[in-house]
């Protein structure tokens, strides 16, 4: 999908659900799990995407927030009206419902529920 189409559909997603969220936190999760997959090892192989955990990609969304926004990641997170880990969920399971990304029978909304708190784990 290039950065056109996905910008509309990002777009669309954020009236849909009251723009709750701003575009920038959209486009962080996609950035962060592209992030994790790679650290953690996994790739696109033969057409076969490989699946994150909920846990694997939290720990991504921490460690790629620390490197980009160190101590501010907090704030910056805040003005993209993330407050909580589970935010991220319901941004990740808002791109599953339209098919931007995919989930599991075993993932679900509350394996995301408090499982860091922003300032401890973005103090220096």
């Amino acid at each position: 999908m290039d950065n056109q189409s996905l910008e509309i559909l990002i777009r669309e997603l954020r009236i849909q659900n009251g723009r709750q969220y701003s575009e920038s936190a959209y486009f962080f999760v996609l950035e962060a799990l592209d992030y994790t997959m790679f650290v953690v090892g996994k790739s696109r192989e033969h057409g076969e995407v490989k699946h994150l955990s909920c846990s694997e990609l939290l720990d991504g969304i921490r460690k790629y927030a620390s490197e980009e926004f160190g101590p501010m990641a907090p704030h910056t997170f805040s003005s993209w009206g993330i407050e909580r880990t589970g935010d991220f969920g319901d941004l990740v399971f808002q791109m599953c419902d339209i098919g931007l990304l995919s989930r599991q029978k075993e993932d679900r909304a509350e394996l995301f529920h408090e499982a860091f708190d922003f300032a401890e784990a973005f103090a220096q």
